[in-house]
């Protein structure tokens, strides 16, 4: 490995580390709690978390004898983090893709993915959004414009790619949390903004910006406008697995339960973001729903797709070494 790679690496690994205590401090957690019967997953308060928010509330973990909590992130850097040093479990869905990836390098053997979501043209989850009056029509014609993306390594990469795709130059992107995207489009402060759902349809329904292109991720980073991009993972720690099999096993077919539950009642299904993320409950109705892949429904097509979106963070040196998707899930 050249030495500016193993360097990198050592950075962000002490950062990583760091950040991580630091995250579990905040949020109260310590290892010792993780030795008694609870179970602590961490989740970014997206819509893409239900299977988690609707095991918690309709007791499906508790059915199968599980104590299950959440612990709320305020990025999914964070949640793998907490993760690398040992605060939590796992993951929810919704938390970043790449994020983890990154963890695993960082920390090899970290975990194992045990449901993916999918998302393109159909199942709209990332999109560019512009200001509702924006004489902006395409991607294209964002060059020297000022353009946000959602925080992390992930986000600010994949808008990259994107504007690239679209003939931009050395585009330069502005890390902005998701929830501030309207009200910085509205007032002025951006000119676009590559997003994650339900921005575009809070600000749709408020008025203030429009959808310039959703699916973004599929047609211009995939090369298939129906391909499926699993932009985030529900994980469980190879820890967790190694140190309570049993426990870990029950959890994982539960949380199958639980995803079966939110693809069986979508409508009733969308209560659970109530409490666990900051949409509005006027808007609960009409945000896009993810879509879900366990770890046994992966098509040889679908790790393919998978490994060509992570292919995209070796190709530009932010993982330093290439990460075989399929090794990355969970077996049973």
């Amino acid at each position: 490995m050249p030495k500016r790679f193993v360097s990198r690496l050592d950075t962000r690994r002490r950062t990583l580390l760091k950040a991580g205590a630091a995250t579990a401090a905040l949020v109260g957690l310590s290892r010792k709690a993780l030795a008694d019967d609870k179970i602590l997953i961490g989740f970014w308060p997206i819509a893409s978390g239900l299977p988690l928010y609707a095991g918690l509330e309709r007791g499906i973990f508790k059915e199968a004898g599980l104590q299950v909590e959440g612990a709320k992130f305020a990025s999914a850097q964070q949640v793998a983090e907490a993760m690398i040093a040992g605060r939590i479990h796992g993951s929810a869905n919704g938390t970043a893709s790449a994020a983890l990836g990154l963890a695993e390098i960082t920390s090899p053997n970290l975990f194992k993915i045990i449901c993916s979501n999918p998302s393109n043209r159909t199942l709209i989850l990332d999109e560019f959004v512009v200001p509702k009056d924006s004489p902006i029509k395409s991607i294209a014609e964002l060059a020297g414009k000022k353009v946000a993306s959602g925080p992390g390594i992930q986000n600010v990469t994949l808008a990259k790619v994107i504007l690239e795709k679209n003939g931009i130059v050395n585009p330069q992107v502005v890390e902005l949390p998701i929830g501030q995207h309207v009200p910085a489009l509205a007032a002025g402060q951006i000119d676009a903004a590559y997003t994650l759902e339900p921005t575009g349809t809070a600000g749709r329904l408020k008025g203030l910006t429009r959808v310039l292109e959703p699916g973004v991720i599929s047609k211009y980073v995939l090369g298939n406008h129906d391909a499926p991009w699993f932009g985030g993972s529900a994980s469980v720690t190879t820890a967790f697995l190694k140190d309570r099999p049993e426990v870990a096993k029950r959890y994982v077919a539960a949380y199958a339960a639980a995803v079966d539950w939110v693809r069986k009642n979508p409508e009733a299904a969308r209560k659970h973001m109530d409490g666990f993320t900051a949409i509005e409950e006027s808007l609960v109705k009409e945000v896009p729903l993810s879509g879900f892949t366990l770890y046994n429904e992966f098509k040889p097509s679908d790790i393919d797709y998978f490994q060509k979106f992570f292919d995209v963070f070796t190709e530009r040196k932010i993982f330093s070494k290439r990460l075989d998707v399929k090794s990355l899930l969970y077996t049973g």
